[in-house]
């Protein structure tokens, strides 16, 4: 990334711009980095201004603890300052949840959209499991067990015990522990799990809540309640899409609402 600027209490973002058009500030999820959105923003580029960017503790941004979910949004408030003082949001999965919380601080954002926020309140004893791994979350990065941090989140995704294993001696393994301590960060944006509802009926933009037709039925369920508890919300299905949704699929789709 070849752009940076400066958040409020000082630490230094990675960021880079791609396209013209209304800007869109592309928020990535938990054990991710600004590349991770990067296909989607190619695919945007063509209608949109589409920034990306390392949040805070990952990739080619800076960090400056303690942690406070209001200096990411903070965060998104120096983008949007860098990119001309307006710019959509869009979220995936707990970047969503990042996004919502953005849009009801009164920063300058007309519209915004998430993809699949995993409110845990449609999945049975969703309440109780995301309580486990935060406690256990936090006390292996207390620890600084950071591979045990991130097994934890693998399993919390559903991934099984076999393929954890083969994660752990891949290539990969090691920028996964890099990123590890950022997990506590999108575990505090996502609060206690479960769908914050007073805070998505204050939104006063129009939101836009996407799921993935071959997704987990509660993942739907959330999305779909995302929408229905913004004032504004509108609510869309990708038929054939997952969590790991195809930028070629939801590019088209997310450019509309920028633009429209």
């Amino acid at each position: 990334m070849d752009k940076r600027t400066t958040s409020r209490d000082g630490t230094a973002l990675a960021y880079d711009v791609r396209g013209q058009g209304p800007a869109v500030i592309l928020v990535s999820g938990a054990m991710s980095t600004g590349g991770t959105v990067a296909p989607l923003a190619e695919r945007l580029a063509d209608r949109c201004t589409a920034v990306v960017y390392d949040r805070r503790g990952r990739g080619a941004s800076d960090d400056t603890p303690p942690y406070e979910v209001d200096r990411e949004i903070e965060d998104l408030a120096a983008l949007i300052d860098a990119v001309g003082g307006e710019a959509v949001l869009f979220g995936v999965s707990s970047g969503g949840a990042l996004v919502l919380r953005a849009a009801a601080s009164g920063l300058p954002v007309p519209r915004a959209a998430v993809y699949e926020v995993p409110y845990a309140d449609f999945l049975p004893g969703g309440a109780e499991r995301e309580a486990a791994y935060k406690e256990q979350l936090g006390k292996a990065l207390a620890e600084d067990r950071r591979g045990d941090a991130v097994e934890l989140f693998l399993r919390l995704t559903g991934l099984g015990e076999e393929m954890i294993r083969g994660a752990r001696q891949s290539p990969m393994w090691a920028g996964l522990e890099a990123v590890a301590p950022s997990l506590a960060y999108d575990d505090t944006v996502m609060g206690d799990g479960l769908l914050p509802g007073d805070r998505l009926a204050a939104i006063g933009v129009p939101v836009l809540s996407v799921a993935g037709g071959a997704s987990p039925g509660w993942l739907r369920e959330a999305s779909r309640a995302v929408a229905e508890t913004v004032p504004e919300g509108m609510h869309r299905v990708l038929d054939g899409q997952t969590h790991m949704v195809e930028p070629d699929v939801l590019g088209p789709v997310l450019a509309d609402f920028v633009t429209g």
